[in-house]
């Protein structure tokens, strides 16, 4: 019985594996816009046009066809979009609002949050527009209405524009329909459109939308009508390229201007700099007027003297430095060649701006609140020596994770910045 009872023991014992264990390293995505450029107080001009045709399919949702005052659930998609998540794509006829165009809507919160995309033909490096229209679902309150919108490229799933519509909208007693647009550059041949409901409540009932396209656009240099000598280019968020912050080909003493720059992590709290590097300062040609002004080393420009230029974190994207957190983040004035600033700190999924003001000559900063005029420019003195000289460089942002990172901008030794 002894041998019996030592060797059944282990009956009596039990054993749980669990499965799908899973540990992934998070990321930080930086994507930059340029919302806004003055040059001696004037704004850009800066124009794209749409061209081609809508390189969307059924925008409109026309396809499938219902009865008027009816709806129906799609779970294998429509025409043109396919199902991402959730019961389907719930497509109304005049049913709880009066579409924008045509006879149909989409409304995202079928039977419960739904999201639909629909990849693209795409040229990499070519700008495009996409556009919609969003309206709150009548009689639904504020929360319960926001849409998602994502455009990422297919082959790696990189995010070029991540955001929220309707966030605060409650709904009337019918729709009320507004166009929304987001401006990006393709990087690769197919780029995915998604929408998705992000309401509060997963209640069948959410925010609509309707006639959606994405056009490619041509976009000629905008330029300061009053001010000649520049060159200018806004854009939404996307990876920098080949886009530039300044072209300005005819400089003098006293010139001043602005820019507008989002930074947008996703993901995750980010640490950031923007910094200029590579910075050549050309001569160019030698006229009589930098000689007579002892200017006798061709080889190197003498501009990157005069240019000065601050930064600051311009929380309410106005080109003004406000009292308070705004005027305690400010960096310079400074000459063109050093760090621009100084770890803005990030938030995931938020739009942080920096505004950036830069002048030929001495700089001043302007009373708290009041903002960026001529009277901050004092382009006097003898400046001889920089004409016909032209300064190039490459302006790069860059970020990092903060959580459990002390990251300053100072960390970046020359080196490392060449290398972005």
């Amino acid at each position: 019985a002894a041998v019996v009872i030592s060797g059944t023991g282990a009956f009596f014992s039990d054993a749980e594996t669990s499965a799908n264990n899973v540990f992934t390293a998070g990321s930080i995505d930086l994507m930059v816009d340029h919302t806004y450029a003055s040059y001696n107080g004037e704004n850009c001009n800066y124009d794209c046009v749409e061209d081609g045709q809508n390189l969307i399919v059924n925008g409109g949702f026309e396809d499938p066809v219902l009865a008027d005052g009816t709806w129906g659930v799609y779970p294998t998609g429509i025409l043109g979009w396919d199902v991402e998540a959730g019961d389907g794509i719930e497509v109304q006829n005049n049913a709880a609002g009066a579409p924008h165009g045509g006879l149909n809507l989409v409304e995202l919160d079928s039977n419960n949050q739904s999201a639909m995309s629909q990849d693209i033909v795409t040229v990499p490096g070519e700008k495009y527009r996409l556009s919609f229209w969003y309206s709150p679902r009548p009689n639904v309150p504020a929360g319960d209405n926001t849409l998602g919108v994502e455009v990422t490229v297919v082959s790696n799933d990189a995010v070029l524009f991540s955001d929220t519509v309707g966030d605060t909208d409650a709904g009337g007693s019918d729709t009320d329909w507004r166009l929304v647009t987001v401006d990006f550059v393709a990087t690769d041949a197919a780029t995915q459109i998604l929408f998705s409901d992000e309401g509060s409540d997963n209640n069948s009932l959410g925010g609509y939308l309707d006639d959606v396209a994405v056009m490619h656009l041509t976009c000629a240099d905008g330029d300061y009508t009053e001010t000649p000598g520049g060159f200018c280019e806004l854009w939404s968020k996307t990876n920098l390229t080949n886009e530039s912050f300044f072209h300005f080909d005819d400089v003098k003493p006293g010139d001043w201007g602005t820019n507008g720059i989002s930074l947008h992590v996703s993901s995750n709290d980010g640490l950031a700099c923007v910094f200029p590097h590579g910075i050549t300062d050309n001569e160019n040609i030698v006229v009589e007027p930098e000689t007579d002004a002892n200017d006798i080393t061709p080889a190197n420009g003498e501009l990157d003297k005069y240019l000065n230029m601050v930064t600051w974190k311009d929380a309410d994207a106005d080109g003004v430095i406000d009292a308070g957190t705004e005027a305690a983040s400010v960096n310079g004035p400074t000459l063109f060649s050093s760090t621009m600033m100084n770890s803005m700190p990030l938030t995931a999924g938020d739009e942080d701006y920096l505004g950036v003001a830069w002048c030929v000559g001495a700089m001043s900063l302007p009373v708290a609140g009041q903002p960026f005029t001529a009277t901050n420019c004092n382009g006097a003195g003898n400046h001889n020596d920089a004409q016909t000289d032209s300064i190039t460089a490459y302006l790069t942002a860059y970020a990092e994770q903060s959580r459990n990172n002390a990251f300053t901008c100072a960390d970046l030794d020359e080196q490392e910045q060449e290398a972005f």
